[in-house]
């Protein structure tokens, strides 16, 4: 089918699409009720007006509250001066401004070039995403967390590295995950953004520490150490290592920590080809995986941090490898073992998140110098070749040619900045505690009363 060529065919394709998206995600993965942000209204609420303790908080009919840092519930404050209501209209708009600086960075200095049109329509694939509408739907957190952490990959990848860290640090302030960045930043060789991520998390934590003294003090030596507090680690939406291993069965903590360690290591060599070859986009999208592979719990609408590796893959040229992935994890798949992952289907089927996330990992082009600095490499080269002569004859034979030269490489690195050099994911617009159990359950009556709901 050809692309509508008018303007007015455009639009009635964009609005075509909206619908159709709109009456999926209304019908078939069922909206969340806010449920995670209902966590964190109800426990800063409670915290400020009521003289509760943050971590006693529960939802009402359910065992689950508040498992983030206290930091989280710092920046969470003023909400305890909205209604719920006005709570969630402020997360949505949180997200689209969030979101749209996410596609932003993606894109690279490309976006500019993509309009209207495509935008509507990024919008309408990013709706589907089972991570993306579930972070939305739950009033989840991630999508910000998101935002930050790419400010930095935006800032080191433009230059602008003296601010490159604070990101970081915040996010792992918020959330623990995020601080694997800091540990890209170690093996990318850049101590003073790494040191800055960590101080910026350090101030944030001992910042909460003053505001929130005996909730610190619960988190840091009880809180953080329960897992039952998340939820059950077998359950489906559980799709890291660990949840893989929980339900195969395995207990402990030995097979898990190796293979935590065998996927770290992987992700500490290519991270590192990756941003020693200045290739910020590849080594950012990388750490993102690993740290839904090896953080004990990844409920699916942790999986926003995968679409900077699909964001890679459109850059490298793969749009159909992209595609096709990223329709499996629009499919809500994984559900289909909701009930049962046993045997081998179970296995294969149950865990398909984790098998993507996996596989990005280990064959996610990186390593690619970006265009700039190609031309950097050449324009020396092509100097030192040229014939010296006398001054007016360089100036003709020799000046005018190397500026040629220089000026289509310079083109060249512009035209893909946005797939090689931008923090941008280059491509990405050319070509996702609460209760991360109950987020993409089947069709139910009331997602909410799940006894396997779980916080995060």
């Amino acid at each position: 089918m050809r692309a509508p060529r008018t303007a007015r065919g455009r639009l009635a394709l964009v609005v075509v699409l909206a619908a159709a998206v709109t009456a999926f995600t209304a019908t078939v993965p069922l909206l969340r009720d806010w449920f995670d942000l209902r966590v964190y209204h109800g426990a800063v609420d409670a915290w400020v007006h009521h003289g509760g303790r943050l971590y006693d908080y529960r939802v009402p009919g359910t065992p689950y509250g508040f498992t983030y840092p206290p930091f989280a519930a710092v920046t969470m404050l003023p909400m305890a001066l909205l209604g719920l209501g006005a709570a969630v209209a402020l997360c949505l708009l949180l997200d689209l401004a969030a979101l749209a600086w996410v596609l932003r960075v993606l894109a690279g200095p490309s976006w500019r070039r993509h309009g209207w049109y495509r935008a509507a329509l990024a919008a309408c694939v990013l709706a589907l995403y089972e991570p993306l509408r579930d972070t939305v739907s739950f009033g989840q957190v991630n999508v910000l967390l998101l935002a930050l952490v790419l400010t930095d990959a935006w800032l080191l990848a433009t230059g602008r590295t003296r601010w490159a860290g604070v990101g970081i640090g915040l996010a792992a302030a918020v959330k623990l995950t995020p601080a694997l960045f800091i540990g890209l930043l170690l093996l990318a060789r850049r101590p003073r953004a790494a040191g800055l991520a960590t101080a910026v998390a350090v101030a944030a934590t001992g910042f909460a520490a003053l505001v929130a003294p005996d909730a610190s003090r619960f988190y840091w030596t009880e809180a953080m150490w329960d897992t039952g507090r998340v939820g059950r680690l077998d359950y489906v939406s559980n799709q890291s290592l660990q949840g893989v291993l929980a339900r195969l069965g395995v207990g402990g903590h030995t097979v898990w920590a190796v293979c935590a360690l065998a996927v770290l290591a992987v992700w500490a060599r290519r991270s590192r080809r990756a941003a020693a070859a200045g290739d910020w986009p590849a080594a950012f999208a990388l750490t993102g995986l690993t740290a839904c592979l090896v953080s004990p719990v990844t409920w699916v609408h942790h999986l926003v941090w995968v679409l900077p590796a699909f964001a890679v893959l459109l850059r490298a040229g793969h749009p159909r490898v992209a595609g096709a992935l990223y329709a499996v994890m629009c499919t809500s798949v994984v559900w289909l073992w909701f009930d049962d992952a046993s045997g081998v289907d179970g296995f294969l089927g149950a865990n398909t998140y984790t098998w993507v996330t996996l596989g990005l990992l280990l064959f996610l082009p990186a390593d690619q110098v970006p265009a700039e600095r190609r031309s950097r490499h050449r324009s020396p080269s092509a100097t030192a070749a040229a014939p010296r002569q006398a001054a007016p004859t360089t100036a003709t034979a020799s000046g005018q040619p190397g500026r040629s030269s220089s000026c289509a490489v310079a083109g060249a690195a512009t035209g893909a900045a946005g797939t090689a050099a931008g923090p941008g994911l280059g491509g990405a617009a050319r070509g996702a505690s609460s209760d991360p159990t109950g987020s993409t359950l089947p069709a139910a009556a009331n997602p909410q009363s799940s006894s396997a709901r779980a916080s995060s």
